[in-house]
């Protein structure tokens, strides 16, 4: 009990720190640019044209709705980040998997694995509605909307407009691109582990660049499985009655597939990305009037 209320109360401080983060990215993501690219340097000096990085992008958002600007949404995603906290420990606690195998063994990283998946996915299944309200509070920026302005009554609007599969919207991708990340990351640590670094007991700095494999896995895998995230993103927000989710502004999806090829058409898999040193978009032009590239 002990542990799940520490964990709670530092996956919630995090939750408001890194909030602002989110929400720029999530503008980013759903291609809203209201600040118009500027000529810079690349980091070999040359000049290329640069869209706002993460601080000038905050800064226009506190010009616009002050600083408190910068957490819209941040009641659901706390509420959703303490259920799933104590979903998955929960979850984690009822399975028996793994506890009898041998640590070292693939045996057990497969096991373990499992567990974790299974924890994992209960929590998301759980807590994406928390999740699509959060998102759609967000996007209400571009349009200057008020649709979502609480839990309770962006509940009621979506079961209203969209029925149970509202709250269910951009789930498939969010899933499976948690699935991926999580196996590649166990996996690619374990193999690193064995095959790659020798004992501890022979060298004595490897003990400490083990501790360092499962982050490294970690950023390589969330990297590989951005575009996941990203789709979710765009499909929990497509077509929901906001201007950042309807056409002319943005595209209405029939599938998530469907998002996924015109992304990948577009040149657009890794959109938001990156936050920082962001390149403007070769052969597309920037429309003032609806603050996004065309």
């Amino acid at each position: 009990m002990a542990d799940t209320l520490s964990q709670l109360y530092l996956g919630a401080g995090l939750t408001v720190l890194s909030h602002p983060l989110m929400y720029v990215k999530v503008l980013i993501q759903v291609g809203h640019e209201p600040l118009a690219p500027s000529m810079g340097r690349n980091i070999f000096g040359r000049p290329v044209l640069q869209l706002p990085g993460l601080f000038a992008y905050a800064k226009h958002i506190v010009k616009i709705d002050g600083k408190r600007g910068l957490f819209k949404g941040l009641t659901s995603r706390l509420c959703a980040g303490a259920i799933g906290t104590v979903v998955h420990s929960k979850v984690l606690q009822c399975s028996e998997l793994g506890k009898n195998a041998d640590p070292s063994s693939l045996y057990h990283v497969f096991e373990e694995t499992t567990r974790e998946m299974i924890a994992r996915s209960t929590a998301t299944l759980v807590t994406h509605p928390f999740h699509v309200i959060t998102l759609r509070c967000m996007i209400q920026f571009i349009g200057r909307e008020t649709k979502y302005s609480g839990i309770f009554n962006s509940v009621v609007t979506i079961y209203r407009e969209e029925g149970i599969l509202g709250f269910l919207a951009g789930l498939i991708p969010r899933l499976l691109g948690d699935v991926i990340s999580l196996w590649l990351c166990n996996l690619l640590a374990y193999f690193i582990n064995t095959y790659i670094l020798e004992p501890p007991s022979q060298v004595s700095q490897i003990g400490e660049l083990r501790s360092y494999s499962q982050a490294i896995t970690g950023f390589l895998a969330s990297m590989l499985t951005y575009p996941f995230v990203l789709v979710s993103n765009l499909m929990a927000v497509n077509n929901c009655g906001l201007v950042g989710g309807l056409p002319p502004y943005a595209a209405v999806y029939s599938s998530w597939i469907n998002c996924w090829r015109q992304l990948s058409r577009e040149g657009n898999m890794s959109r938001g990305n990156s936050l920082f040193f962001r390149k403007a978009p070769a052969g597309r032009m920037y429309a003032l009037d609806q603050k996004r590239f065309v």
